[in-house]
């Protein structure tokens, strides 16, 4: 799901760059106008908007069908600012990796916007990514990087880790979306 959604921003960011300024600064106040009643409604596309505004209106949504929700602690704000972390680091991070025999070392900046993504989430996403794959995983700062060193417990492991290399291994598992819900609630938060 998670490169999916990958696969869309990138989509998006190729679109808006090829898209004169003019075509990205269109006017939006005939949201209004739409008339969403009828047959029309099975033709609409299935995303919301990019892929960010996408899994909050999928989350607002959740929210608001679910009576148990206690609106003091929702924090969407909060999963916004998560997302924006992951899209910042994703297209942004410097990252230098190097091969270990059993598994890969990859060595991250913490400078700028991506790296203050990086200094957030990667610390965050070691220990998941050890307790959903038995890899070891070891997140530790030297200076101005996150040094983050991922080994498996054979040699089919250590390929797997080195070909995912630092993007994959930060999409690897299936927490993602609980995560998102979670902050969403004002649950938790990294």
């Amino acid at each position: 799901m998670f490169s999916k959604a990958l696969n869309r921003a990138i989509a998006a960011l190729a679109i808006a760059a090829a898209t004169p300024l003019a075509a990205q600064q269109a006017d939006h106040s005939g949201h209004m106008g739409h008339d969403m009643s009828g047959s029309e409604t099975a033709e609409l596309p299935t995303e919301p908007g990019d892929d960010a505004f996408a899994a909050i209106a999928e989350i607002v949504a959740m929210l608001s069908a679910d009576p148990e929700t206690d609106w003091n602690r929702v924090d969407i704000d909060g999963l916004r600012a998560h997302l924006v972390d992951m899209n910042v680091l994703v297209l942004g991070a410097s990252v230098r990796s190097e091969p270990v025999p059993d598994g890969l070392r990859m060595r991250v900046g913490t400078a700028g916007r991506p790296g203050e993504a990086a200094s957030r989430m990667v610390p965050a996403h070691g220990p998941v990514l050890a307790a959903e794959t038995g890899w070891q995983s070891e997140v530790t700062r030297d200076g101005p990087e996150i040094v983050w060193t991922v080994r498996g417990a054979d040699a089919a492991a250590a390929v797997r880790i080195q070909a995912l290399g630092f993007f994959g291994l930060m999409a690897t598992g299936d927490h993602h979306r609980a995560h998102h819900l979670a902050m969403a609630k004002g649950e938790a938060a990294h």
